[in-house]
C-alpha cells in the first residue's frame, strides 16, 4: 500500500524583524518561533545537535542567513549539490520567515519539502524569496538538496 505524503499547510504569518546584529543566545530566534535563539536555531548552528525535521532545518538555515553563518549553510547542504563556497551579502537584511507548506520531512521520512517565503531588504528595497526547498537525509541528518523559486 502506498504511503500518503504528510502534508501540512499553514496560513501565512508575519514574523518580527530580526535585529541587524547577530543575536545572543537569549535573543528571540530569527526564524520566528517564540523561543530564544539559543534554544532554537542557535543550538544547531553551534552543534552537535541536528535539526529533527526538514522544517527545523529550513528554519535554522534561514537563521544562518540572518547571522551570516556560511559554514553552517555549507555543512547542512547535500554533498551532491553543495557549492564549493558561499559568499553571503552582509547588506541584505532578512526580516521574516513564513513557512507556507511542508510535505513529509518528519523524523519518520527520508525526504521532504518546505515551501516558504523569506522577506528581506537590500539597499533599502524590500523583497521576498518564495521557494519550495527539497531536503533529504545524509548520514542520518537532514540536509538541503535544492530549491525551486516560485512566483
Amino acid at each position: 500500500m502506498a504511503r500518503r505524503p504528510h502534508r501540512q499547510t499553514r496560513p501565512a504569518r508575519t514574523t518580527p524583524a530580526p535585529s541587524p546584529v547577530s543575536p545572543s543566545t537569549a535573543s528571540p530566534c530569527p526564524c520566528g518561533r517564540p523561543v530564544s535563539y539559543g534554544e532554537c536555531c542557535g543550538r544547531y548552528h553551534v552543534g552537535p545537535a541536528t535539526a529533527p525535521t526538514a522544517e527545523a532545518l529550513m528554519r535554522s538555515r534561514y537563521s544562518a542567513f540572518v547571522v551570516l553563518d556560511a559554514s553552517y549553510l555549507l555543512r547542512t547542504w547535500d554533498p551532491a549539490t553543495r557549492p564549493n563556497g558561499l559568499e553571503l551579502d552582509p547588506t541584505t537584511r532578512w526580516t521574516g520567515l513564513d513557512i507556507l507548506e511542508t510535505t513529509d520531512g518528519t523524523p519518520f521520512h527520508t525526504t521532504g519539502t518546505v515551501t516558504f517565503r523569506a522577506s528581506y531588504t537590500q539597499q533599502g528595497h524590500p523583497g521576498a524569496l518564495h521557494e519550495r526547498s527539497r531536503f533529504t537525509r545524509h548520514d542520518g541528518a537532514w540536509v538541503y538538496v535544492d530549491g525551486t523559486y516560485l512566483d
